[in-house]
């Protein structure tokens, strides 16, 4: 399905009831939008990882302007403050009211700037290994230089300065660096972010982490302390780019939020402790009231 939105086409899927049986009546259920990281990638990498989620909430996923299934246009418009416009703006082409924001990776910094800048539009944020500003991208170097082969020392700098220029050296990017990502890498096994169901956008990469790219340039601190949201941040404790050091400083700064590090996972939690991941999530929403009238799950 297609949004036409802020001048683009959105590409969006619904997983899961909006409104449920319970009884002798129906009952609605919270809505979550899924917010996909990259630059460059989609969201295939959430099915069916997030997927159990769908027996509690309704998921709506989308593919940022640029990448995947949705519209590519005007490249200087690939950039956060544009994805954070056009999430806001689906939202309310959906007809939703606040809702459950999960932001994994760069999803999540686009997730906590829209909770920050649209307070009212969000009930529960859930930020998945993620960072609030651009200094991230030098820990991300080190820790490979002190973990990681002369081969994904090489492939990160690759990343960090755009170069990656079509969709096959960017999946070569992700098979070098998949043991860095998943403590439980396999190149046999299809986890949906290094194989064919991913559609790589470069030139959404490029324009993040390229000469000059916004992500290098990156501060959202300032902007923190207006989430109203309740938030949970979850952190994997051998995340190699966006190390779990980042996770603690935005538990710091967003007020009452919740912080999880998850002691066997690197970046890809969804794959390392999918099933204590997805727990965390769901109790979180179940016991964590926003105070903003948004309904709890059908089955709490």
């Amino acid at each position: 399905m297609k949004a036409s939105v802020r001048g683009t086409e959105l590409f969006f899927d619904v997983e899961g009831m909006g409104l449920a049986p319970d009884g002798s009546r129906m009952r609605q259920r919270p809505v979550a939008m899924l917010v996909h990281g990259g630059p460059g990638s989609d969201h295939t990498g959430f099915k069916p990882s997030f997927s159990p989620l769908a027996e509690r909430m309704q998921l709506v996923y989308f593919d940022q302007r640029g990448h995947g299934r949705s519209a590519r246009g005007d490249a200087c418009r690939y950039t956060l403050d544009e994805s954070v416009e056009d999430m806001e703006a689906l939202r309310r082409y959906l007809g939703l009211g606040p809702i459950v924001s999960i932001g994994h990776s760069y999803g999540g910094m686009v997730a906590m700037a829209h909770a920050a800048r649209h307070p009212d539009s969000v009930s529960h944020l859930i930020l998945v290994v993620t960072a609030s500003h651009a200094g991230f991208i030098a820990r991300a170097k080190e820790i490979v230089r002190e973990r990681g082969t002369p081969q994904q020392e090489t492939a990160a700098e690759q990343l960090f300065s755009g170069v990656l220029m079509s969709p096959e050296e960017m999946r070569n990017f992700y098979m070098t660096m998949g043991p860095l990502y998943s403590r439980r890498f396999d190149p046999n096994v299809t986890d949906g972010w290094s194989n064919e169901r991913l559609i790589p956008s470069p030139e959404a990469q490029k324009r993040g982490f390229g000469p000059g790219g916004f992500l290098h340039r990156l501060d959202l601190r300032p902007e923190l302390g207006n989430i109203t949201a309740r938030t949970l941040i979850i952190a994997g404790r051998h995340d190699w780019i966006t190390a779990p050091e980042f996770s603690e400083e935005m538990h710091r700064l967003i007020p009452g939020s919740d912080l999880r590090i998850f002691e066997n996972s690197s970046h890809m939690v969804r794959a390392d402790e999918q099933d204590a991941m997805i727990d965390a999530i769901n109790g979180f929403i179940v016991y964590q009231s926003s105070g903003k009238g948004a309904q709890t799950p059908a089955d709490s």
